[in-house]
């Protein structure tokens, strides 16, 4: 492909933050609706909960694997970096991916009640597990994993910041994929989600100008700081429109079911817009950019091939699932 070398950077640059994006928010529903497992009703709803979740998560964690994939083959000097430096966090994040997948899969043969309890608990710490991993990683790396207590306190803060954010976009597909009791409980699920996000959101959009001057230059002079007002100002337009959606959710004949899951698709995209405006073009924050971290422009060209056939078929198959199971969910067990 006609390409630029530095423009092949760029490309596979724009593909990783498209896979983790994808990923995070795909994915994030399923962890989501695996935290608020033990707060459902009774075992019918906890049924309902996972038939929701059921014939998407498969399709949802091939994401990572693209992501993964592609910082591993495009990206080798930041993939060591990054991992050298969050190795404890991503193998626990791992473990525990793993262990919801097998959880899932073993409740589903177990003939008792009480095993069936037993598979879901772990479902739920695989969840739990595999959220406040990734929301201590990306806390490691806005403060670009440099060591002290404040920055292991803001990790912290990431941690539970993006698990409220994934109970948030969890719930809201409850609301949306369900009904009765079990959508009204989810409401109120989201409704207290949407706090712990704004939380988190905020600590991390005040801490990425404040340790980096790089950063803090390229959102407070002028005129950036006038063009990109926008994105703040949506960010807190669309918070408090779904805050409001939520206080008058359920509603006559269904209405506005999906409102409150799309919402929060946008919240998580205008927050990953701003991500990517604060580091571009830096993968590893200060240490390595996209073109200093690429593998071999030869290298490039032949793995951008086999990434335009392979990311089609996974966006395929993403799109089919949620075409073939749409409306409400479906317990996986009678």
């Amino acid at each position: 492909m006609g390409l630029a070398d530095g423009d092949l950077a760029v490309v596979f640059g724009a593909l990783l933050a498209f896979s983790i994006f994808l990923y995070v928010v795909l994915d994030g529903f399923d962890l989501g609706i695996g935290i608020c497992l033990p707060f459902a009703g009774d075992a019918g709803e906890r049924e309902r909960m996972l038939g929701a979740i059921g014939p998407f998560w498969d399709a949802n964690e091939t994401w990572l694997v693209l992501g993964v994939g592609i910082l591993l083959v495009a990206f080798p000097a930041a993939h060591g970096a990054v991992l050298t430096a969050v190795y404890l966090p991503v193998s626990l994040m791992l473990l525990a991916l793993i262990f919801r997948g097998v959880a899932f899969e073993m409740r589903l043969k177990v003939g008792s009640a009480e095993g069936r309890r037993r598979w879901e608990g772990v479902f739920v710490v695989g969840s739990l597990g595999a959220a406040l991993a990734q929301g201590w990683i990306l806390g490691r790396y806005v403060m670009g994993f440099a060591p002290g207590w404040g920055e292991t306190a803001f990790a912290a803060i990431s941690a539970l910041g993006v698990t409220s954010a994934y109970v948030l976009v969890g719930a809201s597909w409850i609301i949306w994929r369900t009904e009765g009791a079990l959508q009204r409980r989810a409401v109120a699920w989201a409704r207290g989600a949407l706090l712990g996000a704004g939380v988190g959101l905020a600590a991390v959009s005040l801490a990425t100008p404040l340790v980096s001057e790089r950063i803090a230059a390229r959102w407070f002079s002028w005129p950036e700081t006038l063009w990109l007002a926008p994105l703040p100002l949506a960010t807190v337009v669309l918070a408090a429109w779904l805050w409001g959606r939520l206080r008058v959710l359920p509603l006559p004949g269904d209405a506005g079911r999906r409102g409150p899951f799309w919402a929060s698709v946008g919240l998580f995209a205008l927050a990953f817009l701003g991500l990517a405006w604060s580091f571009y073009p830096w993968v590893v924050p200060d240490r390595l950019t996209l073109y200093a971290a690429a593998a071999a422009p030869e290298s490039l060209r032949i793995i951008l091939w086999g990434t335009v056939l392979v990311l089609p078929v996974i966006a395929l198959y993403t799109v089919v699932a949620w075409r073939i199971f749409g409306g409400k969910a479906r317990p996986l067990l009678d």
